[in-house]
């Protein structure tokens, strides 16, 4: 899974190095890449594995295809995504588009989120950091532990 926080920049050709235990996680999967688009909830990027596109996609495709709201998700995740395979030094370059989305210039951070990671600004990561620290407090009890953590 994908966790940890890692910093890298971006190389003089707009290139940027995916961490090393991501890689190795989507080479597991058997992809040699990933997908990216806009984030709806923060100034981030979300990349996701081929196969969680494909679940989105497909949890989409239930949707009724006369209702409105299947052609925004659609429209949202769908066209805004963009793959990105791994050079041979495990590098990929962002669009234009989702750099400007997340504010990014020279340094991002890779921010696990377990089956996904997020592309954030640096600064705007840490603004963010503290809020989410303290609204998981908060919530803390709603987070529910399977069945077998409960011994």
């Amino acid at each position: 899974m994908f966790i940890s926080i890692f910093e890298n920049k971006l190389d003089k050709k707009g290139r940027v190095s995916v961490p090393a235990s991501f890689r190795s996680y989507l080479s597991n999967l058997g992809y040699n890449g990933v997908v990216c688009f806009p984030s709806f909830n923060n100034q981030s990027i979300e990349a996701w594995s081929q196969d969680r596109i494909e679940k989105i996609s497909n949890a989409i495709d239930s949707l009724n295809p006369f209702e409105e709201k299947k052609d925004f998700f659609a429209t949202s995740i769908l066209s805004e995504s963009s793959s990105f395979q791994f050079d041979n030094e495990g590098r990929i370059s962002l669009t234009q588009k989702l750099l400007k989305h997340a504010k990014i210039r020279h340094s991002m951070l890779f921010v696990g989120q377990g089956k996904t990671f997020q592309i954030w600004e640096p600064t705007a990561f840490e603004k963010f950091r503290v809020t989410a620290k303290r609204k998981s407090n908060i919530h803390r009890a709603s987070l529910r532990w399977e069945r077998q953590f409960n011994n």
